[in-house]
């Protein structure tokens, strides 16, 4: 069986993949989701307005990228990790087939956040029932002192993930095959 079967298998013959890349602010998931994308990608962003209170308004950048990869059609959506408005991210698990958790493997004082905002996304009713893919990528392993991928899945607590395929991965060049293919692997 070839890659390209094995992906039409996983994906149930899908053409479309919608991914979603979550995870705090500035950890870096924009940086990885350009990294990731072809030169052809096409990028848009949408806006959102979000009523705080009675007269002020704030603003929500989401940004969703359009590209092919092995005859496949993907819709990337890189969701702002900022605390007020991380709670947008829920209006879009019911369209996601794939999860990139993107962790900023040097910001140790935020660890404590990301696994609240984990545990938040796998208690889900949208997510908790579904076996969806899951690549937490510990970013930024090239600081100095930053914690090892390892000690990331430790400190998240991802050996307790037993119903969804899931991967930690820390290296840019190979994230897409790796997201792709992960329900093959033997995660944990």
């Amino acid at each position: 069986m070839g890659l390209f079967d094995k992906l039409a298998g996983w994906l149930g013959l899908k053409k479309e993949v919608n991914v979603l890349c979550l995870g705090l602010d500035n950890s870096g998931k924009t940086t990885i989701i350009n990294q990731l994308k072809p030169s052809n990608a096409q990028a848009q962003d949408i806006l959102f307005i979000i009523r705080q209170h009675i007269h002020l308004f704030s603003f929500l950048l989401i940004s969703t990228l359009l590209f092919s990869f092995l005859s496949l059609s993907f819709t990337v959506f890189d969701m702002s990790g900022q605390g007020r408005y991380r709670n947008l991210w829920e209006h879009y698990y019911k369209e996601g087939q794939a999860i990139i958790f993107v962790i900023d493997s040097a910001d140790k004082l935020r660890m404590v956040v990301a696994k609240e905002e984990l545990d938040t996304l796998l208690n889900h009713p949208d997510i908790k029932h579904r076996r969806i893919p899951i690549l937490f990528f510990a970013n930024k392993m090239d600081v100095r002192d930053a914690l090892s991928s390892v000690k990331v899945s430790q400190l998240l607590c991802l050996e307790n993930i037993k119903d969804k395929p899931w991967h930690i991965w820390y290296d840019h060049t190979c994230i897409l095959i790796c997201l792709l293919i992960m329900p093959e692997f033997q995660c944990h």
